[in-house]
């Protein structure tokens, strides 16, 4: 899955309340998550973090300047490791250590930034609900297991790899926090149903909460996010040097 991503948010210190076509209660909702989140003013203040995704993928990621080391070994068993700019689209990348060029770099610049789109909306989505492009709109209270969930759906207007993707977002209404969402790709059968998953682990980061156990509702699957860290400071040598990181 790839997931909508703006890039203006990358550079700002936070962004505002982007309304448009937004209803006035989905907005009101997205006001509360962030500060249940932290707020605006530590979000914009949060400079390098890592995570690794699905236990298959591991990023470090500058915020405010856009820089990008992904790490993972392939399925024909290569150890790559791309540090590229995700504003710029430029970078280098590295095959069980060499340097590659022409057509190959350009593939896995390619791979590194989708994949960077994908797993940082799977643990970022939150902070995402008010960037431009996307419309929020509230869709009343839906019932789980007890709990009467605010539902707020996210539709996007050209933003990010697949901008033709629905999501919703169920809130807890005692937390404000995401306890699930729910989504239809653009890629998705016509009358295939919404896939939706749970959203738990939620932890303090630095100054911001981050969720790390999705599970998929009425199925088996788990999709871990960890090795998760905010660092108010890196070494360049992270986003300048294929060796590992000490």
């Amino acid at each position: 899955m790839l997931g909508s991503l703006a890039l203006l948010w990358l550079l700002l210190p936070s962004a505002p309340v982007v309304a448009g076509d937004s209803a006035p209660e989905a907005v009101k909702l997205a006001e509360r998550l962030m500060t249940a989140l932290g707020g605006e003013e530590a979000w914009g203040a949060t400079h390098f973090l890592r995570f690794r995704f699905a236990d298959f993928r591991t990023h470090y990621w500058d915020k405010w300047s856009g820089r990008h080391r992904l790490e993972l070994t392939s399925r024909e068993g290569d150890a790559w490791v791309v540090l590229e700019n995700v504003v710029s689209r430029e970078g280098r990348a590295f095959k069980n250590g060499a340097e590659v060029s022409g057509e190959e770099l350009a593939q896995a610049l390619e791979r590194a930034h989708a994949a960077w789109i994908n797993d940082t909306y799977w643990l970022l989505m939150p902070y995402k609900l008010r960037d431009p492009g996307v419309t929020l709109a509230w869709e009343g209270k839906e019932e789980i297991d007890g709990i009467a969930y605010d539902k707020v759906r996210l539709s996007f207007d050209h933003v990010g790899l697949t901008p033709g993707d629905r999501y919703w977002v169920y809130l807890n209404p005692e937390t404000g926090l995401v306890d699930r969402w729910a989504y239809i790709l653009e890629s998705y059968e016509e009358g295939r149903p919404a896939t939706a998953w749970t959203w738990g682990g939620w932890q303090r980061y630095g100054g911001i909460l981050l969720a790390s156990e999705r599970k998929q509702v009425g199925g088996d699957r788990e999709l871990p996010l960890s090795e998760i860290a905010v660092f108010d400071s890196l070494p360049d040598a992270v986003f300048d040097s294929p060796e590992p990181v000490p």
